[in-house]
Formats: C-alpha cells, structure tokens, sequence
C-alpha cells in the first residue's frame, strides 16, 4: 500500500460539506466521501466532539487522519470520520461551543480554524490492503467491530439496502423489534441488528450469506426472514419479559417455526420457571421450554459447603459402586432430579464418582 502525508487546511476539507442521512456525508467539494457504506453513523458524544473544536482553536494537533484514493480520482475517509464530521457540523453552524456559533466568532478566530492544517495520508491500495489497514487503525478509539469489518468487504447494492433496513437508528429492524417491547439486544448504528439478523438466517455463517448476496439488488430475503422470526416470537411468547432481548430467537424459530405449540401451556411453564432459584439463567427458559435442555437454564450448583457435608454424610464412600474416593475425585449430583422436582438443597445432595455421575447424567 502507498501512503502519503499531506497537510490539507479545514477550509479546503470542508468545501461542500453535506450531511445526509440516506446518502451519507460529503464535503471537499464534494469529492471526498466521509462516511463510506462500511462506516458506522456518528457516535461521538457532544464531550468528544467538543475536544476536537477545542484541540483546533487552540492549534493543538490532532491525530492522523487516513484518507483512500478512490479509482474516480475521489477520496473516503477510512480513519477520521468522527473528528472530520465534528469539524464540518461545527462550521456548518450545527451546534455551539461555550455559547458561540462559528459565525459568532471574529473573523479573526474563524480564519485561526479554517487554516488549521489537518495531517492527513493519502492511501493507495488494494482492495485487501484497504480492509486490512481499515482493521489495524480502528484498533484505538470508538473501535469497529466485526460487521463493520465485513461490511467494509462485502460493500455492494445488498449492504446499502440492508442497512437502510437494520443499521438506521430507528430503522424497520429495530422499530419491529421493539414494538411491545424489545426482542433484539444492542444498537443498530453498531451493526447489532444487522448482525443478529445474518446469524439467525444463516445459522451462524454470517461471511457465507453476505459474500453470497453481496450483489443482490436489495436485502428483501433477510428482511423478510427477520419479519417473520419476529411475527413467530410475539405469538408464540405474547407474554413480554426483559429477557427476551437476549435470546437467540432465529436458532428457535428455525427449528419450531412449523411445530405445534400452545402459548397459554407454554406461558403457564415460563411463569412457573421464572420463580424457581434453581434457574439462574431466566432468559434460557425459552429455548428450554421448546428444546427441554437444560444447558440453557444454569441450574444454580452445589455449594463447596453443601459437597463437603455429603461427602461426610457417605464416609467417602460413592452411593453407586460402593468405593471409597478422595474429595476431588467425586461430583456432586441432585438425587432427585432438577427435572423430576429435585432442588439443589443439602438434602438433595450426593457425591458420586466422576464416571458415576457422568454416566447419570449423560456427560
């Protein structure tokens, strides 16, 4: 990759500047692309965006920015998106700094701030070398992740659709997952609702389906798809809890989409394990109430108290071979089942052997 650094005034990068949410921002006489379609939208707090005015009143640097070189001789902003907005919405008159607007200041403080220079790197390169370097110099910061970065590979008509579906704050994805409350945990500017959506589809493989539909004309299968797991969930669990925001709802309704359930029985099971201190997981109660594995729920364990008692009560001694064993050697395991009505009480409580218990248990 061929980098270059050169010193560009604010006056020249903010020539243009144009902030819009369905196509992006631009400025440098409109040559320059400051969000490009693997950027996230701006997340800089009204502190952050204040320190960057304050840094260039006071003519103190800022850190580098990178720009790449487009093929059409233009330019997007692959590190420096937040810092080049800050400073474009300020001299554009978006907000105020201690009570003064850009044009509030003297023309004297105006000219301080359009000459600054920024430092910025002109980048040439690959497609591969861009990606790779985008990764390396978004490691500090407002640090992108993981759909960003493949966002930024599998850029296309597809990705510019689906994100007007899932990744606008307030956009369809989380209007409909949030109408009676919210079923999708995260942010759609951080690529949470875009990245839950391509996980449930896919069972996993988000890269397979986006390098898959990367050239599709629009994203209306997975907004499709996502309509639907939603629809399923509302009436399959009419009964909103908090918890639902963090279940796993594609893996669900892939599996039971065509089964027969009754949400009133299903309710009534909910309800009842909600209440039990054994579950120390509520939100793995949906999926344990359709997939009946109990790996979800996170049966609250034995106490060290509660083994040590057992293992005294049994002289060391494992109820099913009849062997004598050290402490670390045994397992502790409900006699009754948790399944069965068993609780995870001193009474319930054995010590078995290590191959004993997994044998039970089906380890």
């Amino acid at each position: 990759m061929k980098i270059d650094l050169h010193k560009i005034p604010i006056r020249k990068v903010v020539v243009g500047y144009k902030d819009s949410a369905e196509e992006g921002v631009v400025a440098y006489g409109g040559k320059l692309d400051i969000r490009p379609k693997y950027q996230r939208e701006f997340v800089y707090k009204e502190k952050q965006r204040d320190a960057v005015i304050e840094t260039v009143k006071k003519g103190f640097p800022l850190n580098v920015m990178y720009w790449m070189i487009r093929d059409d001789g233009g330019y997007e902003v692959l590190d420096g998106q937040q810092r080049t907005i800050s400073i474009g919405q300020y001299v554009n008159g978006d907000f105020s700094l201690d009570n003064r607007f850009f044009h509030n200041l003297t023309k004297e403080e105006q000219d301080k701030i359009l000459d600054y220079e920024l430092m910025i790197y002109l980048c040439e390169g690959t497609d591969k070398e861009r990606i790779d370097w985008f990764t390396v110099i978004n490691t500090y910061g407002e640090k992108v992740n993981e759909q960003e970065i493949r966002n930024a590979v599998y850029t296309g008509p597809w990705l510019s659709d689906a994100k007007l579906k899932f990744s606008k704050s307030n956009c369809a994805a989380y209007l409909l997952a949030n109408d009676g409350g919210q079923l999708v945990s995260g942010s759609p500017i951080r690529q949470d609702y875009l990245e839950t959506a391509l996980f449930w589809i896919n069972g996993g493989k988000i890269e397979d389906y986006m390098a898959k539909h990367q050239h599709d004309s629009n994203a209306n299968e997975l907004w499709k798809y996502f309509q639907n797991v939603i629809a399923w969930v509302r009436a399959t669990f009419p009964n909103y809890r908090h918890e639902m925001n963090s279940v796993q709802w594609g893996a669900l309704y892939n599996q039971f989409k065509d089964a027969k359930l009754n949400a009133g029985i299903l309710e009534g099971e909910i309800k009842e394990l909600m209440q039990d201190e054994d579950v120390t997981k509520k939100s793995g109660i949906y999926p344990y109430v359709l997939t009946r594995d109990e790996k979800f729920l996170n049966i609250r364990a034995f106490t060290d108290k509660q083994k040590r008692e057992a293992y005294e009560r049994q002289n060391s001694i494992c109820p099913k071979c009849k062997k004598t064993y050290e402490f670390e050697e045994m397992e502790a395991d409900h006699i009754k089942l948790w399944s069965e009505g068993g609780k995870t009480i001193t009474e319930n409580c054995q010590m078995l052997c290590i191959d004993d218990h997994r044998e039970k248990s089906g380890k």
